[in-house]
């Protein structure tokens, strides 16, 4: 007798790049078994990011914003003719910041920096599809007006950009920031996900979520 039931998507892999003054986590993350994925946050250094893509030996199927500032998009636009694909993310609260990115590189000394309109803005409740794999979108305001987090149920693994770090959170002082309505979305979205979740952020090392509700400074 055929087993005719669905055969379990194959883990999906990661690898992190530091690009731009910023040391902003740019990440690949792809299927094991077809090689198909998406690029994180490519903020610049696009010479890395590529070397990067051509050592995993993965096909790069999108690329994916989590929020708008210069160290997370600022190499979006060019990667996006570079590869032919489809930038999906973030939220359209951030479009103030990604129509004005050529005059954030210009007040950080960054050259080469392009602003960027998205192929399809992420709201609450959303979905992205990834070689098969499937991102809930949560929309999680507070250090940019637009930053969403990108969670595999599946894998219990979310992309959570520069919301939550291990031991602090994203800073809320900059233009549209808004300390309260972080600490928000991390306490009524992310945590209820589960202690399990791991996830990787937009600067330094990875973590999970139930180290960061018990110990992070911020959130207890």
């Amino acid at each position: 007798m055929t087993d005719t039931r669905a055969s379990p998507l194959s883990p999906l892999k990661a690898a992190i790049i530091q690009v731009t003054p910023f040391e902003q986590n740019c990440t690949l993350v792809w299927d094991e078994a077809t090689k198909v994925g998406a690029v994180i946050d490519p903020g610049g250094d696009l010479d890395r990011i590529e070397k990067a893509i051509a050592d995993t030996g993965m096909t790069v199927e999108k690329i994916l914003l989590t929020h708008g500032h210069i160290d997370h998009a600022g190499g979006a636009a060019e990667l996006r003719d570079k590869l032919g694909v489809k930038i999906e993310g973030p939220h359209q609260a951030d479009s103030i910041l990604l129509d004005n990115l050529e005059k954030q590189g210009e007040a950080y000394g960054i050259d080469g920096v392009r602003n960027v309109t998205p192929d399809r803005w992420l709201d609450d409740g959303d979905t992205v599809t990834l070689a098969g794999h499937t991102f809930e979108i949560f929309h999680c305001p507070g250090h940019s007006p637009g930053s969403v987090v990108f969670f595999d149920r599946d894998q219990r693994f979310a992309l959570v950009g520069d919301v939550l770090f291990r031991g602090s959170i994203g800073r809320t002082d900059f233009p549209y920031g808004d300390h309260d309505a972080l600490i928000s979305a991390i306490k009524t979205k992310l945590f209820p996900l589960g202690d399990d979740v791991a996830f990787i952020c937009g600067h330094g090392p990875p973590g999970r979520f139930g180290p960061e509700r018990e110990t992070n400074p911020f959130l207890v």
